[in-house]
């Protein structure tokens, strides 16, 4: 147990928006969780991480074996203990009004220390089945967005296939060798590949030839990734495979 945990208040510090805890006048350092209180319940939601980082890095710098865990678990204690024993004050006294509404900012300052709780520090059965179930929801919710893509995915497959005549694959390549290096009047490819090892893959998934399945490896050997690969690992299409010639067409006058 540390001597100190938050930052005290200065002596005539009337500031009423201060972060620091304790009075502008002389008090009893001992009970600075009752003081701490007092300046939560002067916050609202949107200060609270304002506040709690402020102590946390006071706390901190206080102490130099000091862990942001010790902090937190010290403050969510607090929290607990008073929310516990507001629970059980007696409901009919003149204080029961404030009291409910101290135990509603307490309750809603535990949610937002739930929300940075990297360590599932004390946390009641209700709270981590609370836990738990917004984490199966937000894995519902990725399982279910994970299958839609799968769905689409799956529209696009086919177990089809385009077959070739018996050994005139080769034909095929040279004619999709000349697609890739055909170019408009603007000097840009026509097909733009986004990996040049694509065309072999597209070939080896929705091609057969004599209705047997194509070797991507053995279509690599005839597309080199570029021009300026060496040429000798790679094959050219034989010329008597090379049937068709790819030619732009004459420009009709209007």
């Amino acid at each position: 147990m540390r001597p100190q945990y938050f930052k005290h208040r200065a002596l005539f510090d009337f500031d009423k928006q201060t972060n620091d805890v304790g009075f502008p006048l002389p008090w009893t350092k001992g009970n600075e969780d009752n003081h701490f209180l007092f300046r939560l319940y002067k916050k609202n939601n949107e200060q609270y991480e304002t506040f709690y980082q402020y102590q946390l890095n006071f706390f901190l710098g206080r102490y130099e074996d000091a862990t942001e865990q010790e902090f937190f678990v010290h403050v969510k204690q607090i929290i607990t203990d008073s929310i516990s024993e507001l629970i059980n004050k007696d409901r009919y006294t003149p204080k029961h009004v404030r009291e409910r509404q101290n135990r509603l900012q307490l309750q809603e300052f535990l949610d937002y220390l739930n929300t940075i709780d990297q360590w599932f520090i004390q946390s009641t059965d209700q709270e981590t089945i609370k836990r738990q179930l917004e984490e199966i929801a937000k894995l519902n919710a990725e399982n279910k967005k994970l299958k839609e893509e799968n769905k689409k995915l799956r529209e696009l497959e086919t177990k089809d296939y385009i077959d070739i005549r018996e050994g005139r694959h080769r034909t095929l390549y040279h004619l999709i060798l000349q697609i890739r290096e055909l170019k408009l009047d603007d000097n840009k490819e026509l097909a733009n590949a986004t990996t040049l090892n694509i065309w072999s893959k597209m070939i080896a998934k929705y091609f057969r030839a004599g209705g047997k399945e194509i070797s991507i490896e053995s279509v690599k050997r005839y597309f080199p990734p570029d021009n300026n690969t060496d040429n000798t690992k790679y094959k050219d299409v034989p010329k008597k495979d090379q049937l068709f010639t790819i030619v732009p067409a004459k420009k009709r006058s209007l």
